[in-house]
């Protein structure tokens, strides 16, 4: 596996980022070249078990022959690897245990896979003219036949922050998550806005609060459906709450020793952290690293 490009004495990538598999994109473009691929005696087609990538007791994804080659997904050193199309996944919370089983190394494919295959079961129809559309490029894109518009996944940025003040987090819980469960506050990025607007945005409106010195941190593609969190840290310039009861249950500070306690598992805890397949998570480690130098 190549290199993360982050820095030493971080934490590792967040969850779903790494490598991953080839994407090839030349091949993508080369028709030629992506039959080829279809024909090749090595290829492998991705099993899918109630709409979702299936995950075995080793935690690795599951593979068998090519025989629905709709989707090229890369390659694994020279071994081509597809996927069938698929329905959109149903119930997204409830897929999120099986998730947690995932071997770290997978998971990057189960994320472009997840998200693709998605994207075609909601985008059938060409949405410039309305007439039914063909997946070309290997299914990395959607041509249609009558104007020959052509549209490419869509990916929706997410900002996921951290607020500090003296030395104190700022975390909140939203109502579908478990008891006693506290995470960073996040927020879609809107039209015309940049990311620093955004987290402003978002910690003013949930939190009441104003912040300062903005700072990204890392970047998590989440593919429930498909969207790219971006995790970034700000400074408050005061603790003075002001909780949108809408958009979360509660939201308090917590000091450097509480969320050390909490990533830690203690069971004297005060809070329960969020799991390790969330950005929230990298987010907490890497600011506990951060300020222990």
């Amino acid at each position: 596996m190549p290199p993360s490009g982050r820095n030493a004495g971080l934490p590792p990538d967040p969850f779903f980022s790494g490598a991953g598999l080839d994407r090839a994109d030349l091949m993508r473009g080369d028709p030629l070249a992506l039959e080829k691929l279809k024909g090749r005696d090595d290829g492998l087609e991705l099993v899918w078990a109630d709409g979702l990538p299936a995950i075995g007791e080793d935690g690795r994804l599951q593979w068998s022959a090519a025989e629905h080659p709709d989707l090229f997904l890369g390659l694994d050193g020279d071994s081509p690897r597809f996927s069938a199309h698929q329905p959109a996944v149903g119930d997204v919370r409830a897929a999120f245990a099986m998730v947690g089983l995932l071997d770290p190394v997978e998971a990057p494919i189960y994320a472009a896979a997840l998200s693709l295959a998605g994207w075609h079961s909601r985008h059938g129809f060409c949405a410039s003219c309305g007439q039914p559309s063909d997946a070309v490029r290997g299914g990395w894109s959607r041509r249609c036949p009558g104007c020959s518009a052509e549209h490419f996944p869509r990916v929706d940025p997410v900002v996921i922050m951290l607020a500090e003040h003296d030395g104190d987090l700022l975390l909140g819980r939203q109502p579908h998550y478990p008891p006693n469960r506290y995470s960073a506050l996040a927020g879609f990025v809107e039209v015309g806005e940049s990311l620093e607007a955004a987290v402003a945005r978002e910690l003013h409106e949930e939190a009441g609060i104003r912040v300062s010195n903005v700072t990204y941190v890392a970047s998590q593609p989440w593919p429930f459906p498909s969207s790219l969190m971006i995790g970034c840290t700000a400074r408050a310039a005061t603790r003075d709450l002001a909780i949108d009861t809408t958009e979360l249950d509660d939201a308090r500070w917590f000091s450097r020793a509480e969320v050390e306690a909490a990533l830690a598992g203690n069971p004297d805890a005060v809070f329960l952290p969020p799991p390790r397949t969330a950005i929230a998570r990298t987010l907490l480690e890497h600011w506990l690293l951060e300020e222990g130098r």
